[in-house]
């Protein structure tokens, strides 16, 4: 009994080092070597028309030479709400990929999408990165401009409370430091590759 209790202390005392670390790298390392169980290595949120046959395209082709697992929601049929398979890859992704375009605010089913990504970085800590693809920061955030516009005809005949989730998602999300695409995706396969690596040492 005694020797598992030092064992629990030990622990706790490694584990509270290691939340406080104030690094942005450690930070990031911490979140994915904290658990082995994920279900896929990024989850990206994105308005199919706008980036699947050019951008995305490429994100693909890009994540799978590193062999980095990406979810892709081809086989889920779209309604207004999110199912509960859709909930479980978001929670299940390392890293959450918001891809920001023109006619982003123009599915419901994307921005119910993002209520619940932002709830998953709120309440889990999840990494989301953004990607302002060919739309301004500020527009996502105050939801103005043909950004904004776009988003005012996806609200006509909703309720208030869906209006209200929404715009704080944006409001949220448009916060978050976004990414050029020269620039982004070689930080983020490094990141992930170097991550597989720690987290492939410490199984072994």
């Amino acid at each position: 009994m005694n020797i598992l209790v030092l064992l629990f202390k030990t622990f706790s005392i490694s584990f509270s080092i290691l939340v406080s670390e104030k690094s942005l790298s450690s930070r990031i390392l911490f979140i994915f070597m904290a658990s082995g169980s994920w279900i896929h290595d990024v989850f990206p949120s994105f308005h199919g028309a706008d980036v699947r046959s050019n951008f995305l395209s490429h994100v693909l082709k890009e994540f799978k030479a590193k062999g980095i697992d990406i979810f892709i929601d081809n086989d889920i049929e779209r309604s207004k709400s999110i199912g509960p398979e859709l909930v479980e890859a978001i929670k299940g992704s390392r890293i959450t990929i918001v891809l920001l375009s023109k006619n982003y605010a123009s599915s419901t089913w994307c921005l119910n999408e993002l209520v619940e990504i932002m709830n998953c970085r709120k309440e889990l800590g999840q990494t989301v990165m953004t990607i302002f693809y060919k739309v301004d920061p500020t527009d996502v955030k105050k939801q103005t401009g043909k950004f904004g516009k776009v988003f005012m005809n996806t609200c006509e005949g909703k309720t208030k409370e869906d209006i209200r989730r929404w715009k704080h998602a944006l409001a949220e999300v448009a916060t978050i430091a976004g990414h050029h695409s020269s620039n982004w995706l070689a930080f983020l396969i490094s990141i992930l590759t170097f991550s597989k690596g720690r987290l492939l040492q410490l199984e072994s």
